[in-house]
């Protein structure tokens, strides 16, 4: 930096020359990631297109290119639910258009209020974002557009041809349904771990502040929650519809069972982590029972993310072995949760304690104990 304290040109050059690197990396992770979507979304367009004009004779049919294209897109939407969003959107946003413009005419005012009242309607009936931008995008054409030759409803027809090759081509050149709820499970996971970690971290220093930084971690960890979800419900969806990946469903209902599960557990530590702060702001607990309180919680992290990769792991025996190691792991953590065993003396550490058991039993839901085996490892109280 120079005299003025303005970087120097070196610093400049340094500095792009990092951000040129890192775009270049994650610009290779996405495009490694995308090849054979790509494959699918081109394939299937062109696929739409020749069908839609040599068979059905449809001029032009650029709709079924493009619905194919949306169809088999890169979100995460349920794949029939795109595929139906895209066909019902376009045949509705014609019929809308249509009947608008035998009322109000032709014009660019016409056009306006036709986009306006099919977005809304479109919203009233289906919340998903494709089938509102297909119907809006149909009825503004219908205004702006002179009719196919086949008639108003060729692009109707040819939006179908787009969604049923969509459709075929996830069954036969399907992606695999495991790689997108993996690593969801491995952000959440890294998302609770090191909330725990974290709080592990406030007790052994006495650190209310860094305790509440690990509950705003948590808080925001619901959004990661929603998003697995939603990965899970359309890996389902891929595993039934693709022969290649049927075998694969009841690692994804694994998965699945893990998640709910692992939402609960998530949702007590925010509650431990609340109380923590409480807990260390009125110096509640001794230094060993700190210390021995935040040991738990870092050996809770560790059996967490061992969880996490035995349902990560693609063999069933080294899954199954991983994740009898984890709820060996839990076990042990769980039958340390008494007060006493913690050398907890004053009741609102023995509160913290108390708020501590639920969550360890969700995790032990989570490797596949029930209910009954995973509260009786607890000790009494």
């Amino acid at each position: 930096m120079d005299v003025s304290g303005s970087p120097s040109p070196a610093r400049l050059w340094a500095t792009a020359a990092d951000y040129l690197k890192d775009l270049g990396s994650s610009g290779l992770v996405r495009v490694r990631r995308s090849v054979m979507p790509a494959v699918s979304m081109t394939l299937g367009a062109v696929l739409a297109y020749f069908i839609a004009e040599t068979v059905l004779g449809h001029a032009g049919p650029i709709f079924a290119a493009t619905s194919a294209i949306v169809s088999l897109g890169f979100g995460r939407d349920l794949t029939v639910r795109k595929v139906l969003e895209v066909a019902i959107g376009c045949t509705l946003g014609i019929a809308v258009g249509d009947l608008l413009m035998h009322f109000l005419g032709v014009g660019l005012w016409q056009a306006a209020v036709i986009l306006f009242v099919s977005i809304l309607l479109a919203r009233f009936l289906d919340r998903g974002v494709i089938f509102a931008t297909q119907l809006g995008l149909q009825s503004l054409l219908v205004v702006l557009l002179p009719a196919p030759s086949g008639g108003p409803f060729a692009r109707s027809l040819d939006a179908v041809v787009g969604g049923l090759i969509a459709l075929v081509i996830t069954a036969l050149l399907p992606r695999d349904p495991r790689v997108q709820p993996r690593r969801d499970l491995r952000e959440l996971v890294d998302t609770f771990a090191t909330m725990l970690r974290e709080c592990a971290e406030a007790l052994a220093d006495a650190d209310s502040t860094r305790a509440w930084h690990a509950l705003v971690r948590g808080r925001g960890s619901q959004a990661k929650v929603d998003a697995i979800r939603a990965s899970l419900k359309s890996s389902g969806e891929v595993a039934r519809l693709a022969p290649a990946y049927r075998r694969h469903r009841s690692e994804l209902e694994e998965i699945e069972n893990a998640v709910e599960y692992l939402d609960l557990a998530m949702r007590n530590g925010r509650v431990v982590a609340r109380r923590l702060v409480s807990v260390i702001n009125n110096a509640a607990l001794t230094q060993t029972a700190a210390e021995s309180i935040a040991e738990l919680l870092t050996d809770t992290a560790d059996a967490l993310e061992n969880m996490a990769v035995g349902l990560m792991t693609e063999r069933r025996e080294e899954r199954t072995a991983q994740l009898r190691a984890s709820r060996r792991a839990l076990t042990d953590v769980a039958a340390r949760a008494h007060p006493r065993t913690l050398h907890v003396e004053r009741l609102e550490g023995e509160t913290l304690v108390v708020l501590l058991r639920p969550m360890l039993v969700d995790l032990l839901q989570a490797t596949g104990d029930d209910h009954d085996e995973a509260v009786a490892v607890l000790p009494g109280i």
